[in-house]
C-alpha cells in the first residue's frame, strides 16, 4: 500500500505532520497579534525613541504594511496546513514585512521575535512545502472576501474602543463597531474629532485597510476568470496521441475535452486526464496508455497528489485494474453499469423486437427520417441544433453537465459525426452526437437531445437508426451510457456502503427516475458492465464526491441537485 503522506520522496512523520501543524497555527496567530498590536496603545517610551529616527510618515507607513501583512497572514495558515509551496514562500516574505514593520511602527520587538521565530521555523521545514498551488477558484474567492471584511471591522472597532484617547469621546465596543461602519457609510465620519495627527491616521488607515483588503479579495473572485489555468497546448497533444492510440472505453474521447488537466506517468507512455476542485482531484476513467504501465500510472497519480495535498479519485472505471486500485490502498464502489448494445446480435425480428418495429414503421409512415453528417459539421447546421438544444434544457430545467460527457460547444461539435431525426417538413426533431471509443470497436453516443413536443417513438427510432448504420459499418458495439445506482448493492457479497447506495436508489427514484432510465436502455437488450468508484478512503470520500459533483455540473451546484436536469 502507497502511504497517502507523500512529500517528494519523504514520507511525513507524526513529527514533521505537528510541524506543519504548528507553522500554520502560529502563522494565524502572527496575524492576529499583528492586528492586535496596531489597534493597542504604543508605549509613549518607544515612541520617544522612534521619533528621533523616523518621521512620522514612515512609522505610520509601518503600520499599515503590519496590518495588511496580518490579513494576509491569515488568509495564508489555511494553505500553509495543507504545504502550499506558494504560500510558504509568501508567508516568509510577509513575516519579513511584519518584523520590520512591527519594529519602525512602535518598537514592538515582541511582535517581531514572534515573527522572526516562525521565520526560522518555516525556513528549517522548508522541504516539507512542496504542494503546487490549487486551481484558482470562487469559493476561494468569496471566503477571502468574507475574511477581509471581518478583518476591517475588527481592526476599526478594536481601534476605536482600545485608542479612545486619540479621539474627542471614548466608545464602547458597540460604538466602535457603529463608528467603524461610520467610516465607510456617512460623508462627515460619524462626526469624528481625531485630538492628533496619530487619530487621523488611524481614521484614515480604517479605510485604507477596507479598500485594500477588499481589492486582494476582489482578486482572488476574479483570478478563476483571468487566470484560466489548464493544460498547455503541448500537453494536450502529447495527450491526444496516447489517447488515440490506446483509448479504449467510452469516456477518451471526453479525457480531450478543455475541462480536463493532465498527468503523465513516469514513463510518458500512460495519461490520466483529471480535474482538480478543491481537496479532490478526480480522474475520468482508468489510465490510458499501455497495460504494463497502468500500475505505475495509478501510484505515480497517488504520489503526485499527495505531493499537491490532494485526494486522488477515479470515476467511472472499468472492472479490468479493481485489483491494482485495491493493491495500491483505494477503496472501490460500484456507481451504476454501462449499456453495450452487441450490433452482431441485434435484431428487431421476432417478439422481442416488436414494440421497436412499431415505433419504426410509424415515424417512417409518417415522413421522419435519419441522415447522418460527418465531420466537420457545417456551422449552420449547428446554428439549428442549438435551438433544439437550448429547447431540451429548458424543458429539463437544468444546465449543460460536464466532465464525463460533452456539451453543446461548437468546437467540440464540429468534429463528432451527428445523426439527425427530421420531420416530413424537414425540420429537425431530435439529434444525437456519437465519439469514437479508438481501439474498441464500439460506438459511444454523447449528446441526446429533442425538441420539447416530438412524435411518440422518435428516439426509438433514433437509436435503431444509429444501430443499423453503425452495424453496417463494420462495429461490434453500441455504448448507451452509464445507468446511474443500476446493480449497485443487489449481491449478498455487495460492501455495506453499496447496499446503503442501492436503499437511497430505491427511494431517489421518485424524483431522478433512476429505474426509468435503466428499462428504457434494457429494452434494446444491452449486456451491462459495471462502473466504479475509486477513491482513498471512507473519510476522504465526502471531499471526493463534492470535487465529482462541482466538476460535473461545472460548479453550478444548483442546477446539479434540480430533479430531471
Amino acid at each position: 500500500m502507497i502511504d497517502q503522506r507523500i512529500s517528494g520522496g519523504n514520507v511525513l512523520t507524526w513529527r514533521s505532520r505537528l510541524g506543519i501543524w504548528t507553522a500554520a497555527l502560529l502563522t494565524g496567530i502572527v496575524g492576529l497579534v499583528n492586528l492586535v498590536s496596531a489597534v493597542t496603545p504604543r508605549v509613549a517610551a518607544r515612541v520617544e525613541l522612534l521619533r528621533e529616527i523616523f518621521p512620522f510618515q514612515v512609522r505610520a507607513g509601518a503600520h499599515l504594511f503590519a496590518v495588511l501583512a496580518g490579513f494576509i497572514l491569515l488568509t495564508l495558515a489555511s494553505s500553509l496546513l495543507r504545504r502550499k509551496r506558494v504560500a510558504w514562500l509568501l508567508t516568509l516574505v510577509l513575516l519579513a514585512v511584519s518584523m520590520i514593520s512591527n519594529l519602525v511602527k512602535g518598537l514592538d520587538y515582541e511582535e517581531s521575535i514572534l515573527a522572526g521565530v516562525l521565520f526560522v521555523q518555516l525556513l528549517l521545514m522548508r522541504k516539507w512545502f512542496t504542494a503546487r498551488s490549487d486551481r484558482p477558484s470562487l469559493t476561494r474567492g468569496v471566503q477571502v472576501l468574507l475574511a477581509a471584511l471581518l478583518f476591517t471591522l475588527a481592526y476599526g472597532t478594536l481601534g476605536f474602543y482600545l485608542l479612545d484617547r486619540e479621539f474627542n469621546q471614548q466608545f464602547d465596543l458597540w460604538e466602535a463597531l457603529n463608528q467603524t461602519l461610520a467610516m465607510f457609510f456617512t460623508a462627515d465620519n460619524g462626526g469624528l474629532e481625531p485630538t492628533n495627527r496619530f487619530g487621523r491616521f488611524f481614521a484614515n488607515s480604517v479605510e485604507w485597510v477596507g479598500l485594500l483588503t477588499v481589492l486582494y479579495a476582489l482578486w482572488m473572485l476574479l483570478r478563476p476568470v483571468l487566470l484560466r489555468s489548464g493544460a498547455t497546448p503541448e500537453e494536450r497533444q502529447k495527450a491526444r496521441l496516447i489517447v488515440e492510440q490506446y483509448g479504449r472505453s467510452s469516456l477518451a474521447r471526453f479525457a480531450l475535452l478543455d475541462d480536463k488537466v493532465y498527468y503523465f506517468s513516469p514513463s510518458d507512455r500512460s495519461v490520466i486526464a483529471y480535474a482538480q476542485k478543491g481537496r479532490g482531484a478526480i480522474a475520468l476513467g482508468d489510465p490510458i496508455g499501455p497495460s504494463d504501465d497502468r500500475r505505475e500510472a495509478i501510484i505515480g497519480f497517488q504520489q503526485f497528489c499527495a505531493r499537491n495535498d490532494w485526494l486522488p479519485a477515479f470515476y467511472q472505471t472499468l472492472p479490468d485494474d479493481v485489483a491494482l486500485y485495491k493493491a495500491a490502498g483505494f477503496q472501490v464502489l460500484q456507481i451504476g453499469e454501462e449499456a453495450i448494445v452487441d450490433l452482431h446480435a441485434f435484431t428487431m425480428e421476432g417478439k422481442a423486437g416488436k414494440n421497436l418495429r412499431t415505433a419504426v414503421n410509424k415515424l417512417t409512415k409518417a415522413g421522419h427520417k435519419v441522415d447522418f453528417y460527418l465531420p466537420p459539421i457545417a456551422t449552420d447546421l449547428l446554428k439549428e441544433l442549438r435551438t433544439v438544444s437550448d429547447e431540451w434544457l429548458q424543458t429539463m430545467h437544468g444546465a449543460e453537465k460536464k466532465f464525463s460527457l460533452g456539451w453543446f460547444d461548437e468546437d467540440y461539435l464540429r468534429d463528432c459525426e451527428i445523426a439527425v431525426v427530421r420531420s416530413s417538413t424537414g425540420q429537425i426533431q431530435a439529434f444525437a452526437n456519437i465519439v469514437p471509443e479508438y481501439q474498441c470497436n464500439d460506438a459511444t453516443i454523447d449528446l441526446m437531445r429533442h425538441r420539447a413536443e416530438i412524435e411518440r417513438g422518435t428516439m426509438d427510432f433514433l437509436f435503431i437508426s444509429l444501430f443499423q448504420h453503425f452495424k453496417e459499418r463494420g462495429y461490434d458495439g453500441f455504448n448507451l451510457g452509464l445507468s446511474a445506482l443500476s446493480g449497485v448493492g443487489e449481491m449478498e457479497q455487495s460492501a455495506r456502503l453499496e447496499k446503503g447506495i442501492h436503499y437511497l436508489y430505491k427511494h431517489l427514484n421518485q424524483f431522478y427516475n433512476f429505474k426509468g432510465l435503466h428499462e428504457y436502455k434494457d429494452k434494446f437488450h444491452p449486456r451491462w458492465e459495471p462502473r466504479y468508484f475509486v477513491f482513498p478512503s471512507l473519510t476522504a470520500l465526502p471531499d471526493v464526491v463534492i470535487a465529482l459533483i462541482r466538476a460535473d455540473s461545472g460548479d453550478r451546484l444548483f442546477d446539479y441537485f434540480k430533479p430531471g436536469s
